[in-house]
C-alpha cells in the first residue's frame, strides 16, 4: 500500500507542478481553449464568410466581392490569434515565461494587422478605378504590388523590433549589398524605368497590336517589371526587355484611326496627255465621292515622275475606319477601281523593260 500511496503522491506533485511549473489542468483547459477557437474558425469559413459571399454577390458593385475575398484570410486567422491569447492568460506562467509569450502574442497581433492592411490595398484599387484617364491600369497594378511589398517589409521589420532585433543594421548592411547589386545589375533598373515610363507615357497597354521597327510586332499580353510579353501573330511568345519600348520609336497600330493607302501605279510611255488626265480625274473623283475615305486629312492623285520604263501617278488617302480588315478591304475595291478605269481609258500599266538598238555599221 506504501508503494501506492507513493506513487499517488507522486502524481499529484506532477499534476501540481506539470511541465515548466504550471498545472496539467491548465495546461488541458488552455489547450481546450485553443482547440474551440481552431473549431469556431472552421466555421467562420464555412459558414460565415460563404454567407457574406453569397449576399455580396447579389449586388452590382465589385468592391465588397473583393473585400469579402481579400479579408477571408484574416478572418480565419484571428481566432487563433484569440484563442492563443485567452488559453496563455488562463495559463499560469512564470515571469520569464509570461514575457516570452506576450510576445508571441505581440507578434500574432503585429500579423494580423499587418495582413489585414496587406490585403485591404487589393480592393481599394477598385476606389482608385477613376485614375484610369491619369495612370494606365499597369501602373495602378504596380503601385498596388509596391505598396503591397513595403506593407510586407514594415510588417517583418515590427515582429523582428519585437524580439530585440534591431533592424537599423541589417538596413546598413542592406543598403551597401544595394549598391553592390546595383552596380551589377544596371540593365535590371534601366528595364525598370523603361517599363514605368512606357506605363506613365501610356505608350501602349495589354491588348493593343505593336509595332518596333526591327525588333517585334504583335499583341500585348503583360507589361512587367522588367520586360513586356507579347505574342506574335504566328502564336509564339516573345520577352522583350523595356528598354527597347523607351529606346525605339513603338507604334501603337491599335491606336490607329485613319488607315493609310499609298500606292505608285505605273503606266506605260504611250499612254497620252489626255488619258493620264482623265484616268488621274478618275480615280480623284472616286477617292472624293466615296465613303470609305476620309476627306477632312486630303488626299493626292497626281503624275509623279517618269521612270525608267513607266509613267507614275502617285496615290495618297485615308480610310475613315480604324480596322484593319476594313482597310484591307477599301484598298482592295480601289485596286479594283483603278484597274477598271484604266483598262475603260485604253492605256496599260507598265512593268521593267529595256530596249536595246543595235548599230548597223
Amino acid at each position: 500500500m506504501e508503494v501506492f500511496a507513493n506513487f499517488k503522491d507522486l502524481f499529484l506533485s506532477v499534476w501540481e507542478k506539470g511541465f515548466f511549473g504550471i498545472n496539467i489542468f491548465q495546461i488541458l483547459v488552455g489547450l481546450g481553449i485553443f482547440f474551440l477557437f481552431l473549431v469556431f474558425r472552421g466555421l467562420i469559413s464555412k459558414l460565415i464568410i460563404k454567407k457574406i459571399e453569397i449576399i455580396t454577390k447579389r449586388t452590382s458593385n465589385k468592391l465588397d466581392d473583393t473585400l469579402v475575398r481579400a479579408m477571408e484570410g484574416p478572418a480565419k486567422f484571428l481566432p487563433i490569434v484569440l484563442g492563443f491569447f485567452l488559453a496563455s492568460y488562463y495559463i499560469s506562467f512564470s515571469e520569464e515565461t509570461r514575457e516570452f509569450v506576450e510576445n508571441i502574442n505581440r507578434t500574432l497581433i503585429t500579423i494580423l494587422i499587418f495582413w489585414i492592411i496587406h490585403q485591404i490595398v487589393e480592393p481599394v484599387s477598385y476606389i482608385l478605378s477613376g485614375l484610369d484617364k491619369i495612370l494606365t491600369r499597369e501602373l495602378i497594378g504596380w503601385i498596388i504590388k509596391s505598396f503591397k511589398i513595403l506593407i510586407f517589409i514594415l510588417g517583418a521589420a515590427a515582429v523582428l523590433e519585437l524580439w530585440g532585433i534591431k533592424i537599423g543594421p541589417i538596413i546598413a548592411g542592406l543598403g551597401l549589398f544595394g549598391v553592390a547589386v546595383a552596380l551589377g545589375a544596371q540593365d535590371l533598373f534601366k528595364n525598370l524605368i523603361s517599363g514605368i515610363l512606357v506605363l506613365v507615357e501610356k505608350r501602349f497597354k495589354v491588348g493593343d497590336w505593336i509595332h518596333v521597327e526591327g525588333i517585334i510586332e504583335g499583341i500585348v499580353e503583360r507589361i512587367g517589371f522588367r520586360s513586356t510579353t507579347i505574342r506574335k501573330f504566328n502564336k509564339s511568345l516573345a520577352i522583350i526587355p523595356n528598354f527597347q519600348f523607351a529606346e525605339n520609336a513603338v507604334i501603337n497600330v491599335s491606336q490607329t484611326t485613319n488607315w493609310l493607302v499609298s500606292w505608285i501605279i505605273t503606266l506605260q510611255y504611250d499612254t497620252t496627255v489626255d488619258q493620264l488626265k482623265i484616268i488621274r480625274d478618275q480615280i480623284e473623283n472616286y477617292i472624293k465621292s466615296n465613303k470609305d475615305f476620309n476627306q477632312k486629312i486630303g488626299y493626292a492623285v497626281r503624275v509623279d515622275k517618269f521612270s525608267d520604263s513607266s509613267i507614275d501617278m502617285y496615290i495618297r488617302c485615308f480610310t475613315n475606319s480604324d480596322d484593319w480588315d476594313n482597310w484591307l478591304e477599301v484598298k482592295e475595291r480601289l485596286a479594283i477601281e483603278i484597274k477598271q478605269i484604266v483598262e475603260k481609258n485604253g492605256a496599260s500599266f507598265a512593268f521593267p523593260s529595256q530596249s536595246i538598238y543595235v548599230e548597223k555599221k
